[in-house]
C-alpha cells in the first residue's frame, strides 16, 4: 500500500519541518556504497526524504552490491581527520550518526572529533556484518567500536549478529534470548539500545529498546521482501534524522520505524540489482 501524501507533500504520520521551522543539519559518518543503498547513500536519502540537510564524511570506499561485499578500502585516517574538521569547523550540526568503522585508529578520530566539536548528539549504528553475511571489520575494529564509541554514543542499533559480535556471544535465536542480551548491551555505556529482531525466525520480528525506564517492546511484522540492503543504515539515520523534532529517544525510535515500514513496503518498486536491493527511501515522493 502507497503512503499516504498530505497536500503538502508529506508522507502520512512522518513529522517533516513547516516552512518556518529550522532544517535539521546532520553528519554521516559512514563507508560508501556505489550501488546506492547502504552506507553514505542510504544515510544522506534518508536524511534528505525526511527533511534534513546531510553533510558526510567517507571512512572507507566499500566495493559492494546488493549481491554483496567485494572489497573494503579504509580511507587515510588524517583524510578522515581533515573531513571531520572540515565539516565541524563550518556547519553548526544537529546531530551525527556514525555507521561503518574499520579499524581503531578510525575510532579514535571519530571520537576526538566528537569530544571536541560536541554535537547535540550521536546516534550509532555498529555496521560489523553486511546483510549479505560479509564480514566487514576486523577484531581490532570490533573492539574500537564496543570501547571507543559506544561510550560517546546517545542510541546504538545492532541487529542480532551485531550484538553478538559486540558481546562476544552465539546470535540469538529466540526473543528471549534477544531480550537477556539487552541489559548487557546497555552496560556497554549508551544510554539507549535499539536491538532489532529482523533476524528472528517467523511471522514476527519485533524490535526491543531499552532506555532508563526499561525495556520497551517494539512490534513489527515481516514484510515479504528481499529488498533490505541498507535497512540498518536507514533505520538509524532516521532515528537521526527524526531526533530533532522529539522529546524523547523512544518517540523517536517509533516514527523512524514508521518511516522504515514504508520504504520496506515500497522497496520492490524499484527493481535494483540481482541480489538484496535497497528501500525506497523516497516511495512518498516518487
Amino acid at each position: 500500500m502507497a503512503a499516504a501524501i498530505h497536500p503538502a507533500g508529506q508522507p502520512e504520520g512522518i513529522a517533516l519541518p513547516t516552512a518556518t521551522a529550522h532544517i535539521p543539519r546532520l553528519l554521516t559518518i559512514a563507508g560508501t556504497d556505489p550501488s546506492g543503498g547502504a552506507g553514505q547513500s542510504a544515510d544522506m536519502k534518508t536524511f534528505s526524504a525526511l527533511g534534513a540537510y546531510a553533510t558526510s564524511v567517507i571512512t572507507a570506499v566499500v566495493a559492494q552490491n546488493t549481491r554483496g561485499v567485494r572489497d573494503v578500502l579504509p580511507m587515510p585516517q588524517p583524510m578522515i581527520r581533515a573531513q571531520l574538521d572540515a565539516v565541524f569547523e563550518d556547519i553548526a550540526l544537529d546531530g551525527v550518526k556514525i555507521g561503518m568503522v574499520a579499524d581503531t585508529i578510525t575510532a579514535r578520530i571519530i571520537r576526538e572529533a566528537i569530544e571536541h566539536y560536541r554535537p547535540p548528539f550521536v546516534v550509532l549504528d555498529p555496521v560489523m556484518v553486511a546483510k549479505s553475511g560479509d564480514v566487514l571489520v576486523d577484531d581490532d575494529g570490533i573492539r574500537a567500536v564496543r570501547e571507543l564509541l559506544v561510550p560517546i554514543s546517545d542510541v546504538i542499533t545492532p541487529n542480532l549478529p551485531e550484538a553478538a559480535v559486540l558481546l562476544d556471544e552465539p546470535v540469538p535465536d529466540t526473543p528471549a534470548a534477544m531480550s537477556a542480551l539487552l541489559p548487557r548491551l546497555a552496560a556497554l555505556g549508551a544510554p539507549n539500545v535499539l536491538l532489532k529482531g529482523g533476524h528472528l525466525q517467523g511471522e514476527r520480528c519485533d524490535d526491543l529498546f531499552h532506555d532508563g525506564d526499561g525495556e520497551h517492546q517494539l512490534p513489527a511484522r515481516r514484510i515479504p521482501t528481499r529488498s533490505l540492503h541498507g535497512a540498518g543504515c536507514t533505520l538509524a539515520s532516521a532515528i537521526a534524522a527524526l531526533r530533532p523534532r522529539h522529546d524523547g529517544w523512544l518517540a523517536t525510535v517509533r516514527e523512524a520505524r514508521q518511516y522504515m515500514t514504508q520504504a520496506l513496503e515500497q522497496a520492490d518498486r524499484l527493481g535494483v540489482g540481482h541480489g538484496q536491493g535497497p528501500l525506497h527511501h523516497f516511495h512518498a515522493w516518487w
